[in-house]
């Protein structure tokens, strides 16, 4: 398929890498500050399990500008949240209204204003379960594990997009997974404000008792609300902050069956914080901040972090020093 990257990040190069791979036309459509050193040496992606994938740059089209998408027969947008409205707007613009559009972001609202901007179209929600960081220039890597889940829809997407290395389910529960993701994602935060890799962060049971609670609160206000939840985990979503708080050996050997995590992997928003660019506080944290006034239930620890993140403190923080 002829596939535009709709926003070339890190999730949308390593992406669109392994999909030019197995030979997709894919066209990256994104900043000259990411293109550039593509143009100068290939676009390669690896991962935590010893994938090194190098796609040569005259094997890919580099583009800054969106009448790109008037050749599209699939647009994956990857784009941050604060930038779908502009998006989506473009995708209007230039794209041809038969083209599926695909949300791989995080946050609920991404895939609602891609909706209301896209009337009629083919527009599907996404969830991508792991992290990806850059690691060089036009390098981005792999550091923890997962597949990706699409919503159900006619052509199966599902089985055309994926490949060995990036597999591709779909779900006609797909709210109810992109919910689970977005409360296994509230520790971004967290992790942006640790300074540690979340292999350092998930074997200090301090650090994990804060992420348990948080997470609890969060269980408690999507319940209150009537909201479907479903894990990306093989455990049940209720049972992750008491997995969270147990001895960290026993923690670890639970842990170890369920998720692989590169020693050096940090959140997206740890890398965001450090370079003092916009985060995605407002899509994860905001969500419960905001269903907690609806149902009122009060959110104290959401709160008290997305005010932290929103203050982009100069120094990591301690436990304490989040929650006094």
């Amino acid at each position: 398929m002829k596939i535009v990257i709709a926003g070339a990040g890190s999730i949308g190069c390593y992406c669109g890498a392994l999909l030019a791979a197995v030979g997709h036309s894919v066209t990256l459509l994104g900043r000259t500050r990411v293109l550039d050193p593509i143009r100068a040496q290939g676009l390669t992606a690896t991962d935590f399990s010893g994938l090194h994938c190098t796609v040569p740059a005259d094997q890919l089209t580099l583009s800054e500008d969106p009448a790109c998408l008037s050749e599209a027969e699939l647009i994956i947008v990857t784009v941050k949240s604060g930038a779908t409205p502009e998006m989506a707007t473009l995708i209007a613009a230039h794209a041809p209204a038969k083209s599926p559009v695909l949300s791989w972001q995080n946050g609920m609202d991404n895939t609602r204003i891609l909706r209301g901007a896209l009337p009629g179209r083919d527009v599907r929600a996404g969830m991508v379960p792991f992290n990806v960081v850059p690691t060089d220039a036009a390098t981005y890597h792999r550091a923890t594990s997962g597949e990706i889940v699409i919503e159900t829809g006619p052509d199966a997407l599902a089985r055309h997009l994926s490949t060995p290395d990036l597999p591709v389910t779909e779900s006609d529960r797909i709210e109810a997974v992109q919910w689970g993701k977005l409360v296994i994602n509230l520790n971004n935060a967290l992790n942006a404000l640790s300074g540690l890799t979340l292999q350092s962060q998930l074997l200090d049971r301090n650090w994990r008792r804060l992420m348990a609670d948080q997470m609890a609160e969060a269980l408690r206000v999507l319940t209150a609300a009537g909201i479907d939840v479903a894990s990306t985990t093989p455990l049940p979503a209720w049972m992750t902050p008491h997995i969270l708080r147990l001895p960290t050996p026993l923690f670890t050997r639970i842990a170890a069956k369920m998720l692989t995590i590169d020693p050096s992997a940090r959140t997206s928003m740890a890398y965001d914080l450090m370079a003092g660019r916009a985060t995605e506080i407002d899509s994860l944290q905001g969500e419960i901040i905001k269903l907690g006034r609806e149902t009122a239930i009060p959110t104290p620890i959401n709160s008290r972090v997305a005010q932290l993140i929103h203050q982009a403190p100069s120094k990591p923080l301690t436990v304490d020093q989040i929650i006094p």
